[in-house]
């Protein structure tokens, strides 16, 4: 069956000597896998709608699990993201967080696709790489079922002095709880630094302004991110968030 998809290509992968397997996260079906034949090849007809972040609609023909190209006509190269290092790291952080979390399984997400097609328009304007990824983590962690509780006492219910985050409890923790518990568990925060949570999780990327984060405040809140994402999606294993560190740590040391 042929289908004409509107879709954001999130995995790209060599096989044989001159074709590409493509992960596309498409507006109707989630994701789909398409062999696109030939797209290694210098003067295919597929060489830019094979690359990494591209907004385009994709046809199609699927009969089984992997569908093969036919043609694809671009509506956002997102050419910005790929010729910066930091943001080629970003958004291939935020493109694995739709791989992994997403399940083959699950159909599409008007929310979710609008979302990341967004985090890329928000990139290529030079917002903060490091909120939108926050953002975007928020909505995922949502998205699968995780998302963090920031309102009351995800110990206990209370709803004041929420002055830690436990990410084991999956969310804010008053000072009561953090008491009676190992502290080592409990990462304090602030309370200005905790609206900003509350905040990042209920924004919609789409609409986006300036936000303008202290570099204290972005190093909490990259402890407390990093820690739900790996309780919640095992993060440390991901290559993407891997280069990620590295690039953070060779910009730290230069």
């Amino acid at each position: 069956m042929l289908y004409k998809e509107e879709a954001i290509l999130i995995r790209s992968m060599d096989y044989g000597e001159g074709h590409k397997i493509i992960t596309l996260y498409t507006l109707r079906f989630g994701k789909v896998s398409v062999m696109a034949r030939g797209a290694k090849k210098l003067k295919s007809r597929h060489t830019g709608a094979v690359q990494l972040f591209t907004h385009a609609e994709y046809t199609y023909y699927k009969s089984g699990k992997m569908g093969t190209l036919n043609h694809a006509d671009i509506i956002h190269s997102n050419e910005a993201l790929r010729t910066d290092l930091s943001k080629t790291a970003y958004a291939s952080y935020i493109c694995e967080m739709v791989y992994r979390l997403v399940s083959d399984d699950d159909q599409g997400s008007s929310f979710l696709f609008h979302q990341l097609a967004a985090s890329f328009q928000q990139m290529a304007e030079e917002k903060d790489l490091q909120i939108i990824a926050h953002i975007f983590e928020l909505k995922m962690l949502k998205y699968a079922g995780y998302e963090p509780v920031l309102t009351r006492c995800a110990v206990c219910g209370k709803e004041s002095g929420l002055s830690f985050i436990a990410v084991h409890a999956g969310g804010a923790a008053c000072a009561h709880c953090a008491a009676g518990s190992d502290a080592s568990s409990f990462i304090p925060i602030d309370e200005k630094t905790r609206k900003l949570l509350q905040l990042l999780q209920t924004v919609d990327l789409r609409r986006l302004g300036n936000i303008n984060v202290s570099p204290q405040t972005k190093q909490k809140l990259a402890v407390i991110m990093r820690g739900f994402m790996e309780d919640y999606a095992d993060v440390q294993y991901w290559k993407s968030r891997k280069f990620l560190d590295q690039m953070e740590k060779y910009f730290l040391q230069n």
